[in-house]
């Protein structure tokens, strides 16, 4: 399949705001900050910028309202729902506009007080609104938050593959080792696995409360335009390889009645992007992974090809995703240790890997220099790296994903 748009647009900026679990301020605010560093990350003023995208939902705010704070006069802005396939769907929709003309620069955020306000599960300071749409069909029967809904699939997938808490466990283990380099991380302590088992059930038997993600208050930004404008700013561009959004497995919401349940996404998803980057598994140095939960890493790893259906275990137990091993996974910890974006900060992280400026505890950082020693407390940048793949989640029928070069 022939990419016409492949490298020709790129990730030119991307900032954040902390990881907290009480940020005191409001979306509107979060937002503005994330933006702004994006910018100067970028090297870019606000008027530079004429376009805005945003995953909205919960107690976000919307692009509108943000261009003005901002004073952004906006050719082209959408405001999409849709769950964590968001960020990369995002930039191929961004591409889609810059190529037909509606903007030149776009930058696209997501912010959410995810814990101190709107709760996925329903609850918090701000809960969320009675039960309407489809929601009648799940919470009726207990299904009222992702980790639930989510379980049919993985539950099926111990009792046919012999994964146990223990090999899930692995994938918490590997992300905390690789946050506790991460200074940005809100868990940045490294647990073990029977740190993980010992933890309370949340969804028997697929999910202790350490397999599951950190709900977090943040707002984070990426920013994509041409190559053209790209090099003439402030950073490396991160060139957009190819990008596959929303793809669906048949069945939607309701995909357990299709065989078999334990596929997902991203064996529609996987081999088109491929296809488009002209790229093969093996030319993948780092992958960011969505790991809502442990168990949608490992459905992830299998059915995007690094494995075969079934071997998810051993991949993720073999050292491959460990930092210093082949294939390093979501290297500043992720949703389940850095804190949750619906994606976008494991497209920041790749992104900085690509340009070898991950910030982390070496000691000679300060001046620019990795140590590549990636014990507790030291260095998480990858060596080498040329090539990242990121592979989002919004449920087990639908993902989008992306691949970066350097």
């Amino acid at each position: 399949m022939k990419n016409n748009l492949m490298d020709k647009y790129a990730i030119v900026g991307v900032g954040e705001t902390d990881y907290s679990r009480g940020s005191g301020r409001s979306t509107r605010a979060l937002a503005t900050e994330a933006i702004n560093n994006a910018l100067a990350d970028a090297g870019l003023k606000p008027q530079d910028v004429d376009g805005m995208l945003s995953y909205h939902g919960g107690d976000s705010t919307n692009s509108s309202t943000l261009a003005y704070d901002l004073g952004i006069n906006l050719n082209f802005y959408m405001d999409c729902s849709g769950g964590g396939s968001s960020t990369e769907a995002l930039v191929g929709l961004a591409i889609g506009a810059i190529e037909a003309g509606m903007a030149d620069t776009i930058a696209i955020f997501r912010s959410m007080n995810g814990y101190s306000q709107v709760r996925i599960g329903g609850t918090g300071a701000r809960a969320a609104n009675p039960v309407s749409g489809p929601d009648l069909l799940r919470r009726t029967y207990g299904l009222a938050s992702a980790v639930q809904s989510f379980a049919f699939t993985f539950t099926r997938h111990m009792m046919e593959y012999g994964v146990t808490s223990e090999h899930l466990a692995q994938i918490k283990v590997t992300h905390s080792n690789h946050a506790s380099n991460n200074p940005k991380a809100l868990m940045n302590h490294r647990v073990t696995i029977d740190d993980v088992v010992n933890s309370r059930w949340i969804v028997r038997p697929c999910a202790h409360l350490l397999d599951c993600c950190l709900e977090t208050d943040n707002a984070t930004c990426i920013i994509v335009t041409s190559i053209e404008r790209a090099k003439d700013l402030r950073q490396s561009p991160a060139y957009i390889r190819a990008v596959q959004g929303r793809g669906t497995k048949l069945g939607g919401d309701f995909h357990y009645q299709h065989a078999p349940i334990t596929r997902v996404a991203g064996h529609q998803v996987g081999p088109r992007l491929f296809d488009l980057a002209d790229l093969t598994h093996d030319d993948i140095d780092v992958t960011g992974c969505y790991d809502a939960f442990t168990y949608t890493t490992l459905l992830q790893f299998e059915d995007y090809g690094f494995c075969e259906k079934g071997e998810g275990k051993d991949y993720v137990t073999s050292g491959i995703t460990n930092l210093g091993g082949r294939r390093p996974n979501n290297t500043s910890g992720g949703h389940l240790c850095e804190g949750y974006t619906h994606g976008m900060n494991m497209v920041i992280e790749n992104v900085r890997q690509l340009r070898g400026t991950v910030d982390d505890y070496c000691p000679q950082w300060a001046e620019g220099i990795h140590t590549y020693d990636y014990s507790e407390g030291c260095c998480r940048q990858v060596k080498d790296v040329n090539i990242t793949m990121n592979m989002g989640w919004a449920s087990p029928a639908t993902g989008s994903a992306m691949i970066l070069r350097r």
